[in-house]
């Protein structure tokens, strides 16, 4: 597994206004709905700003990548385990860096994320993070407070 790199201090998620066409946004922001749906919205919603930010290059890749971790957070995101907990607090943050792009998806789950060993042939879970993992250069995890999380991953852009 990649070791974590120590990024600064996240200082949670926020709506970011939109900039003029011509100085693209270095960050941006979006809150999902706790259901299969937020998974769809995040992969619309980084293609639509890698297409902005002009980088094709990582498209595929980071659109895995975020589905993997959107998936993970609605699907182990929650405060509790109970069904009344129908719409956790789930946010995407794409953060476009010189030579990378950081995806971000914060919730409020208190158990921490953790890349199984290679699940049985025939089981339907237990991918997403070793998929994550193969595809970033570094990914991991901040806790913010026992029960709120930021699970992060690094993909080169090939810029300088």
């Amino acid at each position: 597994m990649s070791q974590p790199a120590r990024p600064a201090p996240w200082p949670g998620p926020a709506l970011i206004p939109a900039a003029p066409h011509s100085a693209a946004p270095r960050t941006a922001t979006l809150r999902l709905p706790g259901s299969n749906e937020g998974c769809a919205l995040a992969r619309e919603f980084t293609d639509r700003i890698l297409g902005e930010w002009q980088l094709d290059e990582c498209r595929d890749d980071a659109l895995t990548v975020v589905s993997e971790l959107a998936a993970n957070a609605v699907l182990h995101g929650r405060k509790s385990d109970t069904p009344d907990d129908a719409d956790p607090d789930v946010w995407l943050r794409l953060t476009r860096r010189a030579a990378h792009l950081v995806c971000a998806v914060t919730d409020q789950g208190a158990g921490l994320p953790r890349a199984a060993h290679a699940p049985d042939t025939f089981s339907e879970h237990g991918r997403g993070l070793l998929i994550v993992e193969a595809l970033s250069q570094h990914w991991g995890w901040t806790r913010h407070t026992p029960s709120r999380k930021t699970v992060w991953a690094m993909l080169p852009t090939g810029g300088a």
